[in-house]
């Protein structure tokens, strides 16, 4: 599967919550449209078919979102 760019993924998380913050579900029909075409771009490019499964998906996919080990290995 292609991933998205991390950058690409960023974009549309952030215009989502953007969105979402500005309740464009209760706004003009050109509002609601964008909304669900970031949804949808979000579900392609994460390749999931809901939308909180596509931020969760984004969002571990950006850089700094995943915990690093760095306990030391004795042998």
């Amino acid at each position: 599967m292609l991933l998205a760019h991390p950058v690409i993924l960023r974009n549309l998380v952030e215009r989502h919550e953007a969105l979402t913050v500005l309740n464009a579900q209760r706004g003009t029909d050109e509002a609601k449209q964008e909304l669900d075409d970031v949804a949808y771009m979000l579900c392609v490019a994460t390749g999931t078919s809901d939308i909180d499964a596509a931020r969760v998906a984004a969002t571990y996919r950006l850089p700094g979102a995943r915990v690093h080990d760095d306990s030391v290995l004795t042998c």
